[in-house]
């Protein structure tokens, strides 16, 4: 078959179940957009590179395949590079493909390129893989192994370069080779691992699954609920998995952020990791709330990239392969043998339940403006259990984390890297992802919020179903309380507050989307109701208090413990577990 180096592209993209596209069509890239939307793919341009990466991202985290993002070259890569980074610390399978001038341009001495840089050198060390596509004949090979790197091993983001000279070279191309016959599609645990793993699970009293955003991006929900009720055990929670599989609402526990959470961690005598770094917010699995009952406790690691075992903390049993594979094969081997729940296990449930309970009891109301506790309870409270949860910004996050009422199944945001300005982008990818069939709620603070406001109108063309409420207190928040603790209560905080004017519900409707603006904590689960009923993009904007917002974030002590350099007892000092 004889096509163009852009159609063949898409064939070969289309062969992995890819079929979206997002990135600013461009001279390069404009014909590769036509073709994709006239096989049915849905095309969407943001208004900024970056956030076009973002959408990629969320895309692939709601579908389990990777995302597919382009920027020009020179300007439109160089906007693409912060949404490469992120990808790379979130361990995102995006492939991100970049326009070129022609190949010559690199090898000039002449000055004064136009829209020239050294792209692959300047995105080499953060990419698993780089690529430029010098000729025709090499397109297979290099996109077969771009597709190959992001879906073996560590997840991560690859980079192909696309000169303007070979784009729209045509070849007559051989048969698309389907995915089983050039790469690794599944990769099960060796049987005398398993069989280990088995026994651990077999003589613990107190097993934990702690379960990291590796079981969401690999869509594996399922499977790791039925393992959990096969063990009758406790879900730990990390901060990057902050979702609740459906059916296992009474045995899921935020890891750090909850009495029973952490006391499933510290008592527990066995801990299977499951798409997770156990990285520093989980205290690498050593320290803090791990410390306690160290000696005892054993450790089972599911895990893609064999270079990750016994990093961060000695394992007992590794588990090297795909928990898409492997999951399944500790379920098959327990089910006729599952587990009883113990004591402690029922008691932690009651625990979790008191602590909710209380919580919801003390949360300030009557506030004016609104206290971002409340906001909280009162933006999250209305929200169907069928809906895509969005979250973004510093202290409203961390407010979130604590006080919100809703267990979302799908949760998009970025917790490795804390990049903000994500959460719109990945409320539209996520919005795409599932075709606007479920609604999808961001919540948000004002400064993350403005970083790519532009995007409403990606979601008001596109129709998407993205109910977004904002927090504002009209400032850096988390920077404020910076400024308060580190200087001191009169400090200057320069730079750290903007002007009370700023109306986002008037910009929503300017961008052609609808906008709301709410004052009264009682009327903001009713606002967000009705802009969930009308499917329509809507922006609810709800000011709340500041001082709060920047010096009463709720478990701000065990967010900080995240930071302390490594040590035994890592972040031990920070407050006591429980």
């Amino acid at each position: 078959m004889s096509v163009p180096v852009y159609e063949r592209i898409v064939h070969l993209l289309e062969a992995e179940g890819v079929n979206t596209l997002f990135g600013i069509p461009d001279p390069g890239f404009i014909h590769m957009a036509m073709v994709a939307e006239q096989r049915g793919w849905n095309v969407v341009a943001p208004h900024h590179e970056q956030a076009g990466g973002f959408m990629a991202d969320a895309w692939s985290r709601m579908t389990g395949k990777p995302g597919v993002c382009f920027g020009t070259q020179g300007p439109g890569i160089s906007n693409l590079a912060a949404a490469m980074i992120v990808a790379a610390k979130e361990n995102s399978p995006t492939i991100f493909f970049g326009g070129q001038r022609s190949r010559t341009a690199y090898q000039r001495a002449r000055r004064g390129r136009i829209q020239f840089i050294d792209q692959v050198a300047n995105f080499k060390s953060s990419m698993k893989y780089t690529a430029i596509v010098e000729e025709p004949d090499q397109v297979d090979e290099i996109v077969r192994e771009a597709i190959r790197q992001v879906t073996s091993g560590k997840p991560g983001p690859v980079y192909i370069e696309l000169p303007l000279s070979v784009i729209h070279e045509t070849y007559n191309w051989p048969p698309i080779t389907p995915p089983e016959k050039y790469r690794l599609v599944h990769q099960a645990a060796s049987a005398p691992m398993v069989d280990k793993a088995v026994e651990l699970i077999r003589a613990a009293k107190n097993p934990v699954l702690l379960v990291g955003q590796g079981m969401f991006t690999s869509r594996s929900h399922k499977i790791v609920g039925e393992l959990a009720q096969l063990m009758d055990c406790p879900i730990l929670q990390t901060s990057g998995c902050g979702m609740t599989i459906e059916g296992m609402e009474d045995r899921t526990f935020a890891y750090g952020f909850s009495p029973a959470g952490r006391a499933a961690a510290s008592e527990s005598d066995l801990c299977i990791a499951i798409g997770t770094e156990l990285g520093e917010p989980t205290h690498m699995g050593i320290g803090r709330h791990w410390e306690q009952n160290d000696a005892n406790r054993n450790w089972i690691y599911i895990e893609r990239d064999s270079m990750a075992m016994g990093v961060n903390r000695p394992i007992d049993v590794p588990l090297v392969g795909d928990l898409r594979d492997i999951v399944p094969q500790l379920n098959d081997a327990i089910r006729a043998t599952p587990r009883s729940a113990s004591p402690e296990f029922e008691s932690w449930k009651v625990m979790q339940k008191e602590f909710k309970a209380k919580l919801l009891s003390e949360v300030p109301t009557g506030g004016s403006p609104v206290h971002p506790a409340r906001f909280i309870v009162e933006a999250t409270k209305n929200i169907p259990e069928n809906a895509i949860y969005a979250a973004d910004g510093g202290s409203v996050t961390i407010f979130g984390w604590t006080y919100s009422q809703f267990q979302p199944r799908d949760l998009v945001w970025n917790q490795n890297t804390g990049h903000l300005g994500t959460g719109l982008p990945y409320a539209i990818g996520a919005a795409i992802a599932t075709e606007g069939k479920r609604p999808v709620v961001l919540v948000t603070g004002d400064s993350s919020f403005m970083f790519h406001i532009a995007e409403l109108e990606t979601a008001a063309r596109k129709n998407l179903p993205i109910v977004t409420i904002v927090g504002c207190d009209y400032a850096w928040g988390l920077e404020v309380g910076c400024w308060k603790k580190q200087v001191g209560p009169d400090s200057p905080e320069t730079e750290a507050h903007w002007g009370k004017g700023v109306r986002f519900d008037q910009i929503a409707k300017g961008f052609g989307a609808e906008g709301v603006y709410v004052e009264r904590e009682e009327d903001i689960g009713p606002a967000v109701e009705r802009a969930i009923a009308s499917g329509k993009p809507t922006v609810i904007q709800v000011p709340i208090e500041p001082y709060a917002n920047a010096m009463d974030a709720p478990n701000y002590e065990e967010f900080k413990s995240w930071y302390t350099d490594f040590k035994a007892g890592y972040g031990a000092e920070a407050e006591d577990a429980y």
